[in-house]
């Protein structure tokens, strides 16, 4: 399954409950998008996610389903170590 990096910018400090957690997860899965963990920026204004999703498309569904941002989704073709290597996704 293709994986994703997602930046999504907030008007405000983003503040996540177990539960919020729980309905963007059940939504992903009605979609077939699985979100695997996140990186928040220190104001907490910015998150960047990664997803395994069927498509880019995929992503904006669920992520409008859940009211949630969007704004740049890049497809991600493998993980580059500091030893200079390359492993394929």
């Amino acid at each position: 399954m293709p994986v994703f990096m997602i930046e999504r910018r907030y008007a405000d400090d983003l503040e996540l409950t177990a539960d919020d957690a729980d309905g963007v997860n059940r939504i992903n899965s009605d979609e077939s998008v699985q979100w695997l963990y996140s990186f928040l920026s220190a104001d907490k204004r910015k998150t960047y996610c990664l997803y395994e999703a069927p498509s880019a498309e995929a992503i904006r569904r669920a992520a409008a389903r859940a009211g949630l941002p969007a704004d740049v989704i890049v497809e991600m073709t493998g993980t580059l170590r500091p030893d200079g290597s390359l492993t394929p996704m």
